[in-house]
């Protein structure tokens, strides 16, 4: 019979789960709490290397990392669930988080800065300034209100001949400031019209897909 942990792993690293040899830094993974927090929840095997292989772990030690990661370096604090699996004599630590209903949870890096992230197939990504936005919108009772404008028009009107736009690049097309770009953004966003999407090249934005996340 094939092990639990061993059907997890042959999933690989993807936007639910990441594989962690061990733990030296509870700074460093408190960024990976956050994204998964403030994404749609995932699983942390630590004691597994980034190839698949189980190494094994002390776990009472990366159980303390995490606990610290979560409670001291997260805000607000982040919950979790954990599980000792014994693989073939090896220790593996199954460390559960759920998605937050508190987002954004904020990580602090080693230079004391507080920044929230979230996770796209097997990477965190820094949230930028208009997902923080569309977070603070959206735990409103009160909604957001969209005005259709002219601008919105050519926004989604480029938008459907043209991928994915930039900030940058709607600033250029539309005229209009930074200011206002991001407003207008992060009420598309917050209306499921159009999402962020991540790439080599930085953040765009497109076309609200089916069946992908929502922020």
């Amino acid at each position: 019979m094939v092990h639990y942990i061993d059907k997890l792993i042959r999933e690989g690293e993807h936007q639910q789960q990441d594989f962690k040899f061990c733990i030296t830094d509870s700074r460093k993974i408190a960024k990976s709490l956050s994204a998964f927090a403030n994404t749609d929840g995932g699983k942390l095997l630590i004691g597994v290397k980034d190839n698949g292989k189980i190494a094994g772990t002390k776990v009472e030690e990366e159980f303390h990392m995490i606990k610290a990661a979560a409670e001291m370096y997260s805000r607000p604090k982040i919950i979790f669930e954990s599980k000792v699996w014994n693989v073939n004599g090896k220790g593996v630590l199954e460390i559960t988080i759920h998605p937050s209903t508190e987002m954004p949870h904020y990580a602090e890096n080693e230079n004391g800065k507080w920044l929230a992230y979230i996770r796209r197939a097997d990477e965190n990504h820094l949230a930028n300034k208009i997902l923080l936005e569309v977070w603070k919108k959206r735990s409103k009772p009160t909604g957001t209100y969209l005005e259709y404008t002219d601008t919105e028009s050519l926004l989604m009107d480029y938008l459907k001949n043209n991928e994915e736009i930039s900030q940058n690049q709607f600033c250029k097309v539309a005229r209009i400031s930074r200011y206002k770009a991001e407003r207008i953004l992060v009420k598309l966003i917050c209306w499921k019209v159009i999402e962020l999407n991540f790439s080599e090249t930085g953040t765009k934005y497109r076309i609200k897909q089916e069946e992908t996340f929502l922020f």
